[in-house]
């Protein structure tokens, strides 16, 4: 009996510290498309969940506990002769040491989520080579959350993630698919694009931002815990790193990617701030992202 206990809990012990990096749940939103059987649409959730959540993307082992709790919402605007003509929000997020919070990490919408798909069809990746668009652009997401993930805890830890997303941008410029499906993959077609993000990431230019991206989360938001005045300090110390940048390259969706996942965790840190820390908080905020005008206003409001 005891031996047969041990054997179980060697097998639950290996399972834990085997699971895969992602915790995915994908939501597909059809109501554009009309006339078509709602089936395929559950068939390709299933699938893409299995994708993200089965496939191991990393040689680091994560207990159950630690996958990274991540979200992804599809709107289809059209399906022709197999072909989705889609719009993509990614959503990742990761625990705040010491409190129960979760902070969101990516805020990434892609507007050219396009793929050829018929239902049952395989979703594989394969490392190193192209199979299709659909895989290649779910394999460059898992890449980019866990890029954005290991940036937060160790400083540059995401660059061998990045590295990848780099490589599968490449792939995909010289593979054979639909037009529909190449936009996203382009050089200089668009500053919001797959590619402009890796370029991004990978621009020795913004090494800094990175650097403070890991300041923001791990001697910031995880210092908070114990010394919530520390913590913001370092944050605020740090902001002006991204007015830098935008100053530098205006056009800059690395910045803007950031603000979309933080604005209002920016705004419930620093009104809580100092008069000095607010002012100075708010001024650089409103720099670099005037369109949220609205939002940052908050920081200075009683």
């Amino acid at each position: 009996m005891k031996k047969t206990f041990s054997i179980l809990c060697l097998l639950l012990c290996t399972f834990y510290l085997s699971a895969q990096e992602l915790k995915c749940t994908v939501t597909i939103n059809s109501d554009k498309v009309e006339g078509s059987s709602k089936q395929v649409f559950n068939t390709l959730k299933t699938s893409i969940e299995e994708y993200m959540n089965q496939n191991r993307w990393t040689n680091m082992t994560f207990a159950e506990h630690e996958k990274i709790e991540c979200s992804m919402l599809i709107v289809v605007n059209k399906v022709e002769n197999n072909l989705y003509t889609c719009e993509m929000t990614l959503q990742s997020r990761r625990p705040v040491y010491g409190t129960t919070y979760t902070t969101p990490l990516l805020n990434f919408k892609d507007k050219a989520f396009n793929f050829t798909y018929q239902e049952y069809d395989r979703i594989e990746y394969q490392q190193n080579q192209f199979t299709t668009n659909l895989t290649a652009m779910l394999a460059f997401y898992c890449y980019l959350i866990l890029g954005h993930d290991m940036d937060s805890y160790q400083r540059l830890g995401g660059t061998p993630f990045f590295q990848q997303c780099e490589d599968i941008v490449n792939a995909c410029q010289s593979a054979s698919m639909e037009n529909t499906e190449q936009t996203g993959w382009r050089a200089f077609e668009s500053n919001r694009s797959r590619y402009a993000i890796t370029n991004n990431l990978m621009d020795e230019a913004f090494r800094k931002y990175r650097e403070f991206y890991y300041t923001y989360h791990r001697l910031g938001l995880d210092e908070m815990a114990s010394n919530v005045t520390n913590g913001r300090n370092r944050i605020a110390e740090g902001l002006p790193v991204l007015r830098e940048a935008y100053r530098a390259r205006p056009a800059t969706y690395v910045i803007n990617t950031f603000l979309d996942a933080k604005a209002e965790e920016l705004v419930d840190i620093f009104k809580r701030g100092t008069d000095k820390e607010k002012k100075n908080v708010q001024e650089i905020l409103m720099d670099i992202d005037p369109t949220r005008q609205n939002t940052y206003d908050k920081i200075t409001q009683n």
